[in-house]
This record gives C-alpha cells, structure tokens and sequence, in this order.
C-alpha cells in the first residue's frame, strides 16, 4: 500500500492505492482505496493529522513524540574516531598483498591469535600517530579500524606479534620485493644503501646487547644506539634492513650487506651506491670480489670525501680550472673524468653549489675572526693596564677560546694557531685554504663501472640519487619516529626497526602515487589532510543507533584518486575484513 499523486487535468490528487493481482491479464495491477484530496488544498497541518492518524492505528509514536525524543537533550553522542587517514594506510597495506603475505605464515604458527591484524595495527600506527605498545591502546580508542578487532588487542599480544613477525622478517620482505618490483616497474639492477643510528633508552646490559655507545648521528655527541642499514632500489623503493651493533662501523656494514643481498634476491648485476662514509681501499676491494651467482663482480658508485682523500684528486688543480671554464661557458654542472689505481674517477663541478660553499664559509671566517681579534684587544688592553671586568685573559686562554670556535666551524685545517710562542697568534694555512676553495662545488666519485654502461653524467646522476634514501632516513626519524626505542631484547629491537621498515614501504608508495599524478604534497601533508575524515555515531531518543562518516571535501577526493585509494563508505567499514 502506499500514497499516489494522480493528475486530473491541472488539478493534482492524493490517493491511496494498493497492488492486486490481476489474474486476467496475468500481471499486477493498482487499486485504488481512497481519494485525499487536492494536493494544492492540503495545508501542512493536515498532512500532519493524517500521518499522526495512521502512526497511532500502528500504535507507533506520533511525529510529536518523534520530535521530542530526536533532540540534542535526548540524543547521545559517541567520541569522533578519526578514519581518513587510518583508512588510506590500510587500504594499500593490503593492496601490496602484505595481508596475504603476513596471514599465510600466521597460518603455520601455533598462534591463535590474530597475528596479521596486530602487525598491521602497529604499522598503521606508526604513519598515523606513532606510539608505544602500550601507548597504541590508548590510540585504538581514538580511531576507526575497518575490519580489526580491537577488543582482541593487547599489550602481551603485540609482542607475541613481534616475536612473529621476526620469526619471518626475510620471507616477509622477499615476498614485498617480488610484489613490488612489477607493481611499479622497477629493477634492482641499481641499489642504494646507507646506515643511520637509533637512540635507544635504558642502562642494563646483558651478553649479546646489540645497544651500545656509539658517535650520534643526531648530534656531535653519543648515544646509546643500534644501528639500521636501509637498501633501496633506484626508484626509491626499500628492498630490505638489517639492524647492527650501536658502535659499528659504517664500513664494515658494506660486505655482509651486499652477500646477503645477493644470496635472497635474483640480482643479475649489482650496482652498489653508497656515500662517501662508505669509501676505503679495503671496502672497494671488498666489493670488487664479491661475486653475483652468473660469475659477475658486484660494481658500486660511492663518493670520494676528497678532503681527506687526497690521492683521488691528485689532479685537482689542473681539472678544476678546466672544470670552472666550462661551467662559465655553459652556466651548468660539468664533469670531467680522470683514472686512479685503475678505477674511474669522476668529478663534477656546480657554480651555484661553489658559490654557497664560499658564502658559507666567509661567515663562519668573519666570526671567528672578528673573536681573534676582540681576543688580541683584550690582551693588549690588559697589557696598558685596561683590564676588564671579570678574571683577566691569558694568551693560553685566549688559544683555547680560539680553538674552540675553529673546531665548532671545522675551520681547524685553515687556521693555524701558534701554539709555541708565548703570546697568542695564528696564521693561514695558505695551501689549505687555495685546496678548499678549488674543492668548493665538486663532487667526486670512484667507481668501476665500465664506460660503455655508464656515462661520466650517468655515475653523477646516480649518486646524487642516493639522496632520497637520506630522506627515508628522516621520514623514519620523524614521521614514522623509529626513536628512541624502549625495548631492550635485540629481537624486540629489531621487530620495532621491521614495523618501521614496513610503515616506510607503504610512504614510499604514497610518494610514488603523489608524484605519478602530480599532486605537489608529501604523504604526511596527505595523511594529515585525510584525518579530519571521521566516523560518527549517535543514539537518538528513539532508542535508534546512527552512524555515519564526514563530508569528504573535494580536495579530499582528489587525494583519494591520487593515492589510488577508494574514499571509505559506510558499506565499506561494514564489510572490510
């Protein structure tokens, strides 16, 4: 049964009419029960007295009562779950099959718990507002999660998760890596590797403590830390970590990496590139014996700290002068090539770099000069019998002081300070200062990557690439805050560094997606702008529950698209798994 507006000519009538089946004619037809009235004649209220007459037949509340219980004294609303952001996360976490991947080797544990869902609760935790184990259940009051059953969360389950998911740490990222080499099309003919240290809390120790105190690269001090080594492919991809001693070196990292790189993954030919940190005779030599499975040597590109590394540029003088003409000529970076030891050695010369080089370099010079000189004038004023107030100023104080202001600048090579004269004096390093204003600009790299595969150009591009793995470093130091790490068992440690390392895959591909559609935002920025997307729910006087999901702006969907995520629905938090 139900009410039908009928024309009459102009006029419009209200019916009621009913469906009948009409057995003649072997199909429905409508019947018609009672006419209403005109439409144009119906006043408000009686539409009103009709709806009140029919709800009290059904003996059903009138739309008075209705209007009393759906009222902002009867109604009761539940705390805002923020979703946009959690629910973008989650969506190319199983996207990247890392729902498949992780489920299929719960399956052959003994666990009954859900392991996959505690692993990706910590992972989406650490892009959206990162916290402890303990801190995280406070943080599931405050978000919707599609599909997780956050009542089964908690404190001794996440760590049984991390226990798991180390159980599984090489499986887990080798099948990544086949998910996401064809996914976005790139090789790991080219990789990149860098390490990083991460400040750790407590002071117990205990025989095999992988957290030791080591030089920060935080700050000029020490910390106690372990240490993280992150591969990635030329695209920008993280293939895979592994997680050092705090005080290792960087150096000795760079062997074991590059077997353990070759013995997981069907690497036909190695390019290995890595900073100037990386660089010393025996490291070269090292990974110019490695061997890929076919017989190949693994090649690298790795910068040359030419400062220190004096035999690399003993051509200096001639090549920069060639070096700075070419770049007055063409206003661009240019590259010249020479051999050392029978490896290639490449150095490229940038005018705009050479030029903020010396911009910097005069300032830190005009403090530290202008200090030597206030320093001079209070001694010679102490001599006339001018003294100041406070303790009077020694020429040994005075070389102290100044000493301390040439190594805070790292001005130490180019000034000299005569330590053996009685009275307080220095000079120019005269051969320094000429050595570092030719180094201003240049960027040197060793490697042995033949010619014929890879231009002079080509090996500069490459390198300079190895920058973007520096920013994941920073994205895992702030975004994704890896540090400091409260844990102390070093299989707990390197769980957490794993949770980040997966939370770090998925920014990536975020990034790569941005860019892929031009969207000018960082994926942080992204998520941020994601999170104002809540899930609601109230219960009206009625007794009835309601729930529902913000506008979404049109900026909002725009991000959805890019990131190629579907905007969350309510059938979609309903149904996800």
């Amino acid at each position: 049964m139900q009410i039908k507006v009928t024309k009459s000519g102009p006029r419009r009538y209200i019916q009621v009419v009913r469906s009948v089946w009409d057995a003649a004619a072997g199909r429905p037809r409508q019947e018609y029960i009672a006419t209403l009235g005109r439409l144009d004649q119906l006043k408000d209220s009686d539409i009103d007295t009709l709806v009140n007459g029919l709800l009290r037949v059904g003996d059903r509340p009138t739309l008075k009562d209705i209007e009393k219980g759906i009222s902002s004294e009867t109604t009761a609303f539940e705390p805002a779950l923020t979703l946009g952001d959690v629910w973008t996360v989650m969506r190319i976490w199983s996207q990247l099959g890392l729902t498949k991947i992780i489920s299929q080797k719960a399956r052959r544990t003994r666990h009954q718990i859900p392991l996959e869902q505690l692993v990706r609760v910590m992972v989406v935790n650490r892009l959206s507002d990162p916290m402890s184990k303990l801190g995280i259940l406070r943080w599931l009051e405050t978000v919707c999660l599609p599909g997780i059953a956050t009542e089964q969360v908690t404190h001794q389950r996440l760590l049984r998760a991390m226990d798991f998911l180390m159980e599984h740490k090489d499986a887990i990222e080798e099948a990544l890596t086949r998910t996401l080499l064809p996914l976005f099309d790139t090789e790991m003919d080219v990789v990149f590797y860098d390490i990083t240290t991460v400040r750790v809390h407590g002071e117990t120790e205990f025989e095999g403590d992988i957290r030791e105190y080591g030089k920060s690269k935080a700050h000029s001090g020490t910390d106690r830390q372990f240490a993280v080594g992150v591969v990635q492919t030329a695209d920008g991809f993280p293939v895979t970590h592994e997680v050092f001693e705090g005080a290792v070196g960087e150096t000795t990292t760079v062997k074991a990496v590059v077997h353990r790189l070759c013995e997981r993954f069907p690497i036909r030919r190695l390019i290995f590139v890595a900073d100037r940190a990386m660089v010393s005779a025996g490291n070269l030599e090292v990974l110019e014996s490695v061997e890929l499975p076919d017989g190949k040597r693994t090649q690298y590109i790795i910068a040359v700290p030419a400062r220190t590394f004096r035999e690399m540029t003993q051509d200096l003088g001639e090549l920069h002068l060639e070096l700075v003409a070419e770049s007055r000529v063409t206003g661009k970076e240019s590259v010249r090539e020479s051999e050392v030891d029978g490896r290639r050695v490449v150095m490229a010369h940038c005018p705009e770099i050479a030029a903020r080089s010396r911009r910097m370099r005069a300032r830190k010079l005009v403090k530290v000069l202008r200090l030597a000189r206030k320093l001079a004038n209070r001694l010679n004023a102490q001599e006339d019998g001018n003294r100041s107030p406070g303790r009077p100023l020694t020429d040994d104080g005075a070389k102290i002081t100044f000493h301390e202001a040439l190594a805070k600048h790292r001005l130490t090579r180019l000034i000299e300070i005569h330590l053996d004269d009685e009275v307080f004096s220095w000079d120019w390093k005269l051969d320094e200062l000429k050595r570092d204003l030719m180094l201003d600009g240049k960027l040197v790299i060793v490697s042995n990557v033949p010619k014929s595969d890879m231009s002079s150009e080509e090996l500069i591009r490459r390198y300079k690439d190895l920058a973007d793995i520096e920013r994941g470093f920073r994205v895992l130091k702030s975004q994704i805050e890896i540090a400091p790490v409260h844990h102390r068992l070093p299989d707990r440690i390197r769980a957490h560094t794993m949770i980040c390392f997966l939370a770090l895959v998925i920014q990536r591909v975020m990034r790569h997606r941005l860019r892929k559609h031009k969207v000018e935002m960082s994926p942080e920025a992204a998520l941020y702008r994601l999170r104002t997307i809540q899930r609601h729910s109230v219960k009206v006087g009625t007794g009835k529950q309601l729930t529902g999901i913000s506008t979404i702006a049109l900026d909002q969907r725009g991000l959805f698209d890019a990131l190629e995520v579907a905007p969350p629905t309510r059938k979609h938090i309903e149904t996800a798994k």
